[in-house]
């Protein structure tokens, strides 16, 4: 006969089993989803340059912008939430790449439909487009949306607007 301890130490372990083996079941099954159930953006352009001034030796562009894309294709089963971002990538003399995020939103897989229909006008930036020194003026800013899928189980995955779908600027030669 086996002892109580014995018994326990047999059902707790195969509980444990049974759960490592769907956890991975579970990571498994998205990976064919992320790479072919993408967002559908439809716009994200600038609508508006409210200023660009340099202040304490560094250059700040406070912009708004357009943005309409439908996340619902990125939601499956295993995700609970995504973290939505836009980014601002632009190239200096200093530095050859430079990526800032402008905005940023969480949407939650228990959110309604229409939380996960981005259709924001005008929206003004909550982090401004600040360079490092004082080099903004002219240059050519570039925005795309990037996502983070955070599962209930399994890796993290970023995903991103396709190449050459991302829309451009050019922000004022001399200071607003």
């Amino acid at each position: 006969m086996h002892t109580v301890w014995v018994r326990l130490n047999a059902v707790v372990f195969f509980g444990l089993t049974v759960l490592l083996c769907l956890s991975i079941l579970a990571a498994l099954s998205k990976f064919n989803h992320t790479s072919h159930h993408q967002p559908i953006i439809q716009k994200l352009a600038l609508n508006n340059m409210k200023s660009l001034k340099n202040h304490g030796g560094v250059d700040r562009a406070l912009l708004s912008f357009d943005l309409q894309a439908d996340m619902t294709p990125a939601f499956h089963w295993n995700i609970k939430q995504l973290f939505v971002y836009v980014i601002a990538t632009y190239k200096t003399d200093t530095n050859p790449k430079n990526q800032i995020v402008l905005w940023d939103r969480i949407i939650e897989n228990t959110d309604p439909p229409e939380k996960k229909m981005l259709n924001e006008k005008n929206v003004f930036v909550k982090y401004g487009l600040v360079d490092q020194g004082a080099e903004l003026r002219g240059k050519e800013v570039e925005l795309s949306l990037h996502w983070d899928h955070m599962p209930l189980t399994g890796t993290l995955f970023v995903g991103k607007q396709k190449e050459g779908t991302e829309s451009t600027f050019r922000l004022p030669s001399e200071y607003l």
